[in-house]
C-alpha cells in the first residue's frame, strides 16, 4: 500500500491510503477536496470512499464537496459523532476492506471527541501496518479532552491504540510536532529520545518536508501522555494512578504558553 499525505489548511495533514494493484484509495478527512483529489491523479489512483476521524469542521468540513465532486462515494465517521456528509457509520470493530489487498479496521478512540475513530490499516504485502489516529494520538501529543476524560484518553492510547504492533506507522491529523516535543522536554528534560527526535523533526520542517510517520513503538518513548503507565513518570507528577498522570499532564500542557 502506498500512503501519500496531503498538507491542508495551517497544518492538517489529509491522507491518501491507496492499493497499488488496483490503485483504489480511500481518503483521510479530506478538508480540502480539490487538493486530495488532484494527489490521487498524480499517483494515477480513484477514490473510492472517505475515512473521517471526527466531526471537527477541519477534518469534516471537506466531506459533502467530496460527495459532489465524486457522485455515489462513501464517507465513513463514527456513529457517536455527528460527521457532516457522512453516509456509513462505523463503530469499533468494523471492518472495511479496500481493493485487492487493503484491510481497513475501525477503533473507537474516544476523548477528543464521543465518537473519534481511528482507522488501523493492514496489507496482505506484508508491509508494517499503519494507522490513522485524527486528534487522538499525534507524534508526541494528544488530543485535547473536549468530549471526554482521562480514563478514555488513557484507554483510547495507552490501551487501544499501544496494544497495536509496535512497528505501525503512526498517521496524524496535524503536523505539531516540534511544538509537541517542546513541551515534552519540559516534562522529561533528560529523555535523549526526545531530543533526538526534536533535532530530527526540527531539520523536516526546515526542508519543508512532514514529521509523520512516527510509530506505536515510537510513542511510548517520546510521548509523555502514553508513557503515564510507568511508575517514574507517575512519580513525577505526584500521581497515584495512569489515568491521574494523564490527567495531571494534559493540565499542564493546556496552561503552557510554549
Amino acid at each position: 500500500m502506498k500512503i501519500v499525505p496531503v498538507a491542508c489548511l495551517q497544518d492538517n495533514y489529509a491522507y491518501l491510503i491507496v492499493d497499488e494493484s488496483t490503485k483504489s484509495a480511500a481518503a483521510v478527512d479530506p478538508v480540502e477536496p480539490e487538493k486530495v483529489l488532484a494527489a490521487a491523479g498524480e499517483v494515477g489512483a480513484h477514490i473510492d470512499f472517505v475515512l473521517t476521524t471526527h466531526h471537527h469542521w477541519d477534518h469534516a468540513g471537506g466531506n459533502e464537496k467530496m460527495t459532489q465532486l465524486v457522485p455515489g462515494i462513501k464517507v465513513y465517521g463514527g456513529s457517536l459523532d455527528n460527521v457532516k456528509g457522512c453516509t456509513d457509520q462505523v463503530e469499533n470493530g468494523i471492518k472495511l476492506s479496500l481493493g485487492k489487498d487493503i484491510e481497513i479496521l475501525c477503533l473507537h478512540t474516544p476523548c477528543h471527541t464521543k465518537g473519534h475513530i481511528s482507522y488501523y490499516v493492514t496489507s496482505k504485502e506484508g508491509e508494517d501496518p499503519a494507522v490513522f489516529t485524527g486528534d487522538t494520538l499525534f507524534i508526541a501529543g494528544c488530543g485535547r479532552f473536549f468530549e471526554g476524560t482521562a480514563e478514555q484518553m488513557h484507554q483510547s492510547l495507552c490501551v487501544t491504540l499501544g496494544s497495536l504492533p509496535k512497528p505501525t506507522r503512526v498517521y496524524c491529523g496535524h503536523e505539531y510536532t516540534v511544538q509537541n516535543l517542546k513541551f515534552m522536554l519540559t516534562v522529561e528534560p533528560d529523555n535523549e529520545k526526545m531530543k533526538q527526535k526534536m533535532e530530527w523533526a526540527q531539520k523536516q520542517r526546515e526542508a519543508n518536508q512532514p514529521t509523520v510517520p512516527s510509530t506505536i513503538g515510537e510513542e511510548f518513548e517520546i510521548n509523555t501522555f502514553m508513557r503515564v503507565d510507568l511508575p517514574e513518570i507517575q512519580a513525577k507528577f505526584g500521581a497515584k494512578s495512569p489515568v491521574d498522570a494523564m490527567r495531571e499532564v494534559r493540565k499542564i500542557k493546556d496552561n503552557w504558553k510554549g
